[in-house]
């Protein structure tokens, strides 16, 4: 018997090892870090950690409900509590963002991540049908999300969540299935990524953040960069399977004003230096950015070059280890005042004395050469409410209303839906173009105000798009079209550059709470006079004194 006993027992042991085994010729796992120095002197790093499970398709909402599909989870480098997420609540695609600052698009040009609005954010695309409905899925993500990452995302409830579809459309493939996808996105401006966010970030490597590209991951550093932020991103790719992507940016500044120089290494930037390899990656990469005008020197020599980019191969040349990668220029750094980075810019201002109606302006800025078509996003929280007949486009104060070539618009709902405005725009090149729109602001109960209610509500970023060039506009003036509803199939495939506005703070009506605290006070000190003289009466025995010779 106790040798059944102990069969059993190594059998049980034996099982598991086989089945990640098998599984293990089905997964990769693959990591780079891009390494690029600005204009302004500062340095852009991207750290991008890539894991394939080869073969893999979503999951149907059609088979939440069956049992016969629930089937274990066997996973060697596919973060197994990811995994079981995605699993749980159908998740075809999903991008999720925690980035803290403000990116600064006419300095440091387009992002190596486009999503780098302030705050957090999630968005994903989910198949509809089943037991379970998409916004009860959607609820349970965010939590499990939540929970996973040690964030607030259970605060992005229904009051923040919208389906833009043309400005988030899907960047992998969609399984064809008998239900259409839903998008649904949301965003917490005020929530700021840290150090419990990234610790459960580093625990979904397969090396954590002992080996590999991810040493150089010290929080002591990474936080106090002038713009950082973490990302993670699940796709299907319909011809290879579920891909994984985890990346953290952050910007840099090596500059020392009293000697001019903009000199950096790995050891001065990270503190920390690459000293061994991940195991399980197939391919580990540092990539650094030559600058193209400037005398610089870099240590040590690459292992290649591709066009302007140097490549030091990790996995190949292990010799090379400890690596500490450092770059440094022949002459003292000067600031040089040039160009936008961005051809695209966008301005967004909140403007209105008043406490219950304002004025949205918006400056997009088109400094290329050839037209472009872009979609621009607002969701707002249902305390801001767009007047769409206040809505005018100018142009060098022209009034272009042609410009304006879809309008997607959801009113909010008290309590319960956000505002949603979604338009397709048409910029023409080497111009600005003004768009303006009356608001109205809410009058909340005064248990509905934050803690900080003087400080004001925090309004999430805008999104500019840019969907397609065009080789010209037609000058001639003709009226907008408007739409209520889009299909985000017809929405054109793109992996286009989000551009995102700084957040925005609207100051609403607020009531003046000391004066409840002054009726509390007062209150309790009569109902204390009160009870004390009625207490007085009915505990104490009076009787009469007296006072006299003997």
């Amino acid at each position: 018997m106790a040798l059944h006993w102990k069969s059993c027992f190594i059998l049980s042991l034996c099982f598991p090892l086989l089945a990640f085994s098998r599984s293990s010729s089905s997964e990769t796992f693959d990591e780079e870090l891009t390494v690029r120095a600005m204009r302004d002197g500062k340095v852009a790093s991207r750290f991008s950690f890539s894991t394939l499970l080869e073969g893999a398709t979503p999951r149907n909402p059609q088979n939440l409900s069956t049992e016969d599909d629930s089937t274990a989870q066997h996973y060697t480098l596919f973060p197994l509590t990811l995994g079981q997420i995605l699993r749980e609540y159908a998740v075809t695609e999903l991008h999720l963002t925690l980035n803290a600052g403000k990116w600064d698009y006419e300095r440091w040009g387009y992002p190596d991540e486009p999503d780098v609005g302030t705050g957090a954010e999630l968005w994903a695309w989910m198949g509809e049908g089943g037991s379970t409905t998409v916004d009860a899925r959607w609820r349970g993500l965010r939590n499990a999300l939540a929970g996973l990452f040690c964030a607030s995302l259970g605060s992005l409830d229904e009051l923040r969540t919208t389906s833009p579809a043309l400005a988030f459309a899907p960047q992998g493939g969609l399984p064809d299935w008998e239900h259409p996808h839903a998008v649904r996105h949301a965003s917490l401006p005020s929530e700021h990524v840290c150090t419990e966010n990234l610790t459960p970030f580093l625990k979904l490597l397969p090396c954590k953040a002992r080996a590999g590209i991810a040493r150089l991951l010290n929080p002591h550093r990474l936080f106090d960069a002038d713009w950082h932020g973490m990302g993670l991103h699940v796709v299907w790719l319909p011809d290879a399977g579920v891909q994984v992507r985890l990346t953290f940016q952050s910007v840099a500044d090596p500059l020392r004003p009293a000697s001019h120089r903009r000199d950096w290494s790995f050891a001065s930037i990270f503190d920390r230096t690459i000293d061994t390899t991940c195991p399980s990656a197939t391919t580990s990469r540092v990539v650094v950015s030559l600058p193209v005008n400037d005398a610089y020197s870099l240590s040590p020599q690459p292992a290649s070059l591709e066009a302007d980019r140097a490549v030091f191969d990790l996995a190949q040349h292990t010799e090379d280890l400890p690596l500490d990668v450092s770059m440094r220029w022949d002459v003292p750094f000067l600031h040089a005042a040039g160009a936008s980075e961005a051809p695209l810019s966008i301005r967004r201002t909140l403007l209105g004395p008043t406490q219950d109606y304002g004025t949205l302006a918006v400056s997009i800025t088109n400094a290329g050469p050839a037209a472009v078509r872009a979609a621009y996003l607002e969701t707002m929280p249902w305390i801001v409410t767009f007047y769409l007949h206040t809505l005018v486009l100018r142009v060098d104060g022209e009034l272009r209303p042609d410009l304006l070539e879809s309008l997607t618009y959801t009113p909010p709902v008290p309590h319960a839906r956000a505002t949603t405005l979604e338009a397709v725009l048409l910029l023409p090149p080497r111009s600005t173009l003004s768009l303006r729109v009356g608001v109205t602001k809410a009058f909340l109960r005064y248990t509905e105000h934050p803690p900080d209610a003087q400080r004001g509500w925090d309004l999430p970023p805008a999104v500019l798009v840019p969907l397609a060039s065009l080789p010209a506009l037609n000058s001639s003036h003709s009226s907008p079209s408007h739409s209520n509803a889009h299909n985000a199939h017809d929405a054109p495939p793109t992996h286009a550059q989000r551009i995102y506005t700084p957040a925005l703070l609207v100051d609403l009506a607020t009531p003046d709470f000391s004066m409840p605290y002054n009726v509390i006070i007062f209150s309790c000190s009569v109902v204390a006079f009160i009870f004390g003289s009625v207490f007085n009466l009915l505990s104490r025995r009076f009787v009469v004194l007296e006072v006299g010779e003997k």
